[in-house]
């Protein structure tokens, strides 16, 4: 990068660049959302081929994987297939009878993916960092190795306080950076497992004994199996501690600018409803206000193609302006919907929010908002996907310095199909003046393209997909989509 040099030392990582001239650092302190204070960019550019193809990833013989230049799953990543049997898979890994022992395995079964430690040197092992990203369909996990503990030290993106545990639970499209020292603790044989749990979070079937063993951290050239113990972890579905995200570039938060009627900002009531196929089929799921209003999207004409729109808009886009300033801090309440016995979240929802890192103030399980209501506006933790805790709330924060729209839902993928989402319209004039019009934004024009090639797509019924021996063009609209398009 034109005038800057590196400065990240085996011994001092927190530094990433430093100025040539002025000794300025862009480091884990840097104020990343000031532009003046980070260096300009380089432009790359990437091809990604996005094809069908055949993979055997866990023993299964799959034949329609989704395959990102030819690779699967397309980036490093622990999540669950989604498929007819269940499994688990660790950098594109798995092995598809160890969740469910009676399942058979037709093909193969790969060897499990393994890392590669050098056993210590002296008085000074080598350190890794993991990145741990979960990209599951509907699992959270807890991630452990072994005999070793994590010294976490970033949580989606945002350098924290480095603390250690002995796991970390990963919630749906949560990232956590840790930090393994490799001490090869038992010097045995020097084979330790992965495990990758899934935490309980909703009525998932139990794996059988020992389905967990995703992966391998092997010492030398030995190729057993480990016989290691596992830790005495916690399955509970909550986020990391909540004292113990403590982010290095500390935020103070402001008050709201949206607490018109003093309920601490805008509060949004997950629920689900029953019998709700009038609105369309898959309807289950809200996060839309009070009232059960599920979002549904249009693909040939999305709201950033509307943004000088000043009429009222359709109930199904599930818009919530947000018109302030660049400095004023909004307010949100994700809580379930009450009832005699308090609230209702029917379980934990990984919560992601587009265009913004939030302040999380409060996180409580188990209890009815607005009961033992207790922010904390001093460096709260910070990320982007959040867990609503069980029967709980949480409140979050968030300047309005992004205009846009922007998508907030569940991360749990058939909760966002059956409608748990909304849409944050920030600062729509400052949008309008970013993006003016279709003959004057090249982003408007790249954006209406692909939404007349889909138009165009979408009205030859025989493109769409139908079951086996049925015709497409009788299946309708809605049996071709059926959800809400997220």
């Amino acid at each position: 990068m034109v005038g800057w040099s590196d400065c990240s030392t085996s011994d001092n990582r927190g530094c990433w660049l430093k100025n040539d001239e002025t000794g300025a650092e862009f480091s884990i302190s840097t104020n990343y959302e000031d532009i003046n204070s980070t260096p300009t960019g380089i432009n790359r550019n990437y091809v990604l081929n996005i094809t069908d193809g055949w993979v055997n990833a866990d023993g299964m013989n799959l034949t329609e994987a989704k395959l990102f230049n030819n690779t699967y799953p397309g980036h490093n990543s622990a999540f669950e297939g989604f498929l007819l049997n269940p499994s688990i898979l660790l950098n594109g890994k798995g092995n598809v009878t160890r969740y469910n022992n009676s399942v058979p395995h037709p093909l193969e079964v790969p060897s499990p993916y393994t890392l590669k430690f050098e056993r210590p040197q002296g008085a000074k092992p080598k350190r890794h960092l993991l990145r741990l990203i979960n990209t599951s369909f509907e699992s959270t996990f807890v991630f452990s190795i072994d005999n070793h503990t994590l010294e976490i030290i970033e949580s989606d993106f945002v350098p924290i306080q480095s603390y250690r545990n002995t796991s970390v639970l990963v919630g749906i499209g949560q990232r956590y950076n840790v930090i393994v020292e490799a001490n090869d603790p038992l010097g045995k044989d020097g084979n330790y497992w992965i495990r990758t749990w899934r935490a309980d979070c909703f009525r998932f079937p139990a794996g059988s004994p020992g389905y967990e063993t995703a992966g391998i951290v092997r010492y030398g050239d030995s190729e057993a199996l480990p016989t290691t113990s596992a830790w005495n972890v916690s399955l509970g579905c909550s986020d990391e501690t909540y004292e113990s995200l403590k982010p290095i570039r500390e935020w103070t938060v402001g008050e709201p600018a949206n607490d018109p009627s003093g309920f601490i900002g805008e509060n949004f009531t997950v629920q689900s409803q029953v019998n709700q196929d009038t609105i369309f089929p898959l309807a289950f799921f809200s996060m839309g206000g009070n009232d059960f209003n599920p979002m549904k999207i249009d693909f040939g004409n999305p709201t950033f193609l509307n943004l000088d729109y000043s009429g009222k808009w359709p109930p199904l886009w599930v818009i919530f302006p947000e018109n302030y300033t660049d400095r004023d801090w909004v307010y949100m309440v994700l809580h379930g919907l009450r009832n005699a016995q308090g609230s209702s979240t029917t379980g934990a929802h990984p919560i992601h929010l587009h265009g913004h890192d939030f302040a999380i103030l409060q996180q409580i399980g188990n209890t009815t908002f607005p009961d033992k209501l207790n922010l904390t506006l001093n460096n709260p933790p910070r990320r982007d996907v959040v867990l609503l805790p069980t029967d709980g709330y949480v409140v979050i924060a968030f300047k309005t310095d992004n205009p846009g729209s922007w998508l907030m839902h569940c991360h749990i993928a058939n909760h966002a199909s059956a409608g748990l989402a909304l849409q944050i319209l920030e600062r729509q004039q400052s949008a309008v003046d970013l993006w003016p019009s279709l003959a004057q934004s090249e982003a408007l024009q790249r954006a209406q393209e692909g939404c007349n090639d889909w138009n165009e797509w979408w009205g030859d019924c025989s493109n769409w997909w139908a079951p086996p021996g049925k015709n497409s063009c009788l299946i309708g609209a809605n049996g071709f989509l059926p959800d809400s398009g997220i």
